[in-house]
């Protein structure tokens, strides 16, 4: 069922859209070589890359889903704990990973793998990189489309080939230059959306930040910290968010492509350090405006009471229903255009960071011929639209399969559970310089073994997986060294 705005918002909307691939193009013409094209001539500004950074990994899906998690019955501020460990897990990266990718001039994280290990490793996790990113990836861009067929009335399959095609073309033309700029738009679009949904959500109360904070107080949703130790709680503590976002951080910003390939795009090495060591903190604050969002929606729709105006309604849906709902005419567009923001920021990422992967761990190895600069920039174009047709049409046939948000939800965490076994083999490689190619791969096949059998059968929370994956790998590779020695 569409949801009628008016003909200002959906203006602002399409403009706002047309506006990102028009500035996309613009910022990335003239682009000669690979490297541009790649990592954007290895000469952007940090600021940049930390605004690149967290645009990244803030998706439609954390812009929406994080306030109902304190908007929910019992829900609180304990998810903020996790940044407690993201801030650790960048410590960790900035000492001992970033130094790797700053010895020679790599395109892609995993040529420190070959360095350390062999080709081999460099294939099976670039592949394993490029299988779980398109396939997590292309589940975004459907629940985004799901959020524009909704505002707009389009069909669900031309709302995907619409954001698609936008962040496939300015991505095709302007490469991680033309990511990277955008990306810092998109970051200032959210967040003004965030700020204006909390602006309204205040105006919207009768007694304003008094009653929020009355009503907070009596409902406990100020609580921040939970010292338990329960490894299956099914919430947030402490512990598994500093160990468990540590593990996960170290392994998404250490070892992830996605991430990697912005450290590369730095002017040096203590540039890209800045940018992810404050990138930290502005997750924090970030998280805990998204968070405090929620807890608005909470006393605004009186949740948990009996005359609760959103019955029935999904924690996750709660942010979107106040948009479209509570918005007035031209703020609206706007706070939906900060939604589809934070999807093509990490979309058009995806996409530039598989065709890096693709041209530099696939192709470019096993070519027999020595391809110039202009043959290696137009593979790249190739693959960013190869790429960014495979999203589109696995959006689409999923839209055609089923629309069960908690399936997609189920998917999203499949494809996470590649990043934990990877950091253990970066640990084998960094830590353990006896253990071969051989047995850090048998390592990692045990890694992500255990970890998936782990994910089905135990209710361990999911903050854990990447530090089981991670040291089961690692342990796994030192005994198969002592075994097979």
């Amino acid at each position: 069922m569409s949801v009628n705005i008016s003909a200002i918002d959906s203006l602002i909307v399409v403009a706002y859209m047309l506006a990102v691939l028009a500035f996309g193009i613009w910022v990335g013409r003239g682009g000669k070589s690979s490297a541009d094209y790649f990592l954007g001539d290895r000469s952007l500004p940090w600021g940049a890359l930390l605004l690149s950074i967290v645009a990244t990994e803030t998706s439609t899906v954390t812009f929406l889903s994080i306030p109902g998690l304190a908007a929910a019955v019992g829900g609180n501020l304990t998810f903020l704990q996790i940044t407690i460990g993201y801030i650790v897990g960048r410590t960790f990266v900035i000492f001992f990973l970033l130094p790797l990718y700053f010895r020679g001039k790599p395109f892609t994280a995993y040529e420190v793998l070959e360095s350390r290990f062999g080709k081999v490793t460099r294939r099976v996790v670039s592949s394993l990189f490029l299988l779980t990113r398109n396939a997590s990836d292309s589940l975004r861009l459907f629940l985004t489309a799901l959020v524009l067929q909704i505002v707009l009335g389009l069909d669900l399959t031309a709302s995907v080939i619409f954001i698609g095609t936008i962040t496939i073309v300015y991505t095709f033309i302007g490469g991680a230059r033309s990511v990277i700029w955008n990306d810092c738009i998109q970051f200032v679009v959210y967040m003004l959306g965030a700020g204006a949904a909390a602006y309204i959500i205040v105006g919207e109360t009768p007694g304003g930040i008094d009653q929020l904070r009355q009503f907070a107080s009596n409902a406990d949703k100020l609580q921040v910290f939970d010292f338990d130790f329960d490894l299956f709680k099914p919430t947030m503590t402490f512990w598994s968010g500093l160990a468990g976002g540590a593990f996960l951080t170290a392994a998404t910003h250490g070892t992830d492509q996605m991430m990697v390939q912005r450290y590369l795009s730095a002017k040096s090495r203590g540039d890209a350090s800045l940018a992810l060591g404050i990138s930290g903190f502005i997750v924090l604050l970030q998280f805990a405006v998204f968070l405090l969002i929620g807890v608005g929606l909470a006393n605004l729709f009186g949740i948990g009471s009996a005359t609760s105006a959103v019955e029935g309604m999904k924690n996750d849906q709660l942010l979107a229903h106040f948009i479209v709902n509570y918005m007035p005419v031209g703020l609206l567009g706007l706070t939906l255009a900060a939604v589809f923001a934070a999807a093509m920021s990490t979309l058009s990422s995806s996409l530039n960071s598989s065709a890096a992967a693709f041209i530099n761990d696939i192709w470019l190895p096993r070519t027999k011929r020595n391809p110039d600069e202009h043959a290696v920039m137009t593979a790249g174009r190739l693959a960013t639209v190869a790429f960014g047709v495979l999203q589109i049409a696995i959006a689409i046939a999923f839209g055609m399969l089923a629309t069960d948000e908690s399936i997609v939800s189920n998917v999203l965490k499949i494809s996470g559970f590649a990043a934990g076994p990877v950091l253990g083999l970066y640990f084998l490689g960094v830590f353990s310089p006896r253990v071969t190619e051989a047995t850090a791969l048998c390592g990692f096949v045990v890694g992500v073994t255990v970890l998936s059998v782990i994910a089905y059968v135990t209710p361990l929370h999911w903050a854990w997986y990447a530090m089981v994956g991670s040291l089961v790998t690692y342990e796994a590779g030192i005994i198969m060294r002592r075994v097979f020695r």
